[in-house]
């Protein structure tokens, strides 16, 4: 038994309370963005994992989809629904090369990603704006740190 627990408190250490607390902290920061997000994008009938696709694949031009599961930490499994919504949408096309699938964005996608990534990058920006320069340059080395 620890010292705490015989005293009658939790079995946590304080710096463990501490680093939960942190973790409870970025949790709700982060879904509290994706909310965010997710109501912005709905102007354009996105949601936030496809702005992300949208992203990642205008940034390249073309790239796998290996490679774009690598980029959203996912398998290719799991963006494949994902995929076939936006190609039914006119904004992702997939050309095959071989054993290959690379994914690019149609002229309809194109124009989607030009008109609606300045904008969600503003809301994004938005949320750090309680925060000066040097504490948002704090709180990336931090977060790098991690």
């Amino acid at each position: 038994m620890t010292k705490e627990t015989k005293s009658g408190g939790s079995s946590l250490r304080s710096n463990e309370r501490l680093e939960l607390l942190l973790w409870f902290r970025l949790s709700r920061f982060y879904n509290k963005s994706i909310q965010r997000s997710n109501q912005h994008l709905g102007r354009w009938n996105l949601t936030a994992a496809q702005f992300d696709v949208l992203v990642q694949i205008g940034a390249k031009e073309r790239l796998t989809q290996q490679e774009l599961a690598d980029k959203l930490l996912v398998t290719k499994g799991n963006i494949s629904q994902l995929l076939k919504k936006m190609e039914s949408l006119g904004l992702v096309k997939r050309d095959q090369e071989w054993k290959t699938k690379y994914l690019s964005l149609t002229e309809q996608g194109k124009a989607l990603f030009d008109e609606v990534v300045p904008e969600q990058e503003q809301v994004q920006a938005a949320q750090f704006g309680g925060l000066n320069k040097e504490e948002k340059k704090q709180l990336l080395d931090l977060l790098k740190k991690l």
